[in-house]
């Protein structure tokens, strides 16, 4: 899946990141989420899955992005 074909929720390229290399949340056409954040290493996750950590202003930006 490209990039493109995801709705960034948070974000817009200001502050300390660039346009692409924060933390982001993504919605695919499915309605199911993508997360990018920082590689966490809490727990070694099931084959196929990774771990990210990402900060908690981030999820609250989803959140208001989806008028929950």
């Amino acid at each position: 899946m490209a990039r493109e074909e995801l709705t960034r929720l948070t974000g817009n390229g200001n502050g300390n990141c660039g346009k692409d290399d924060c933390p982001n949340v993504y919605r695919t056409e499915s309605g199911s989420f993508v997360v990018q954040g920082d590689v966490s290493n809490a727990f070694t996750p099931p084959d196929g899955e990774g771990l990210v950590e990402i900060p908690e202003h981030i999820l609250r930006e989803a959140v208001r992005a989806l008028g929950w």
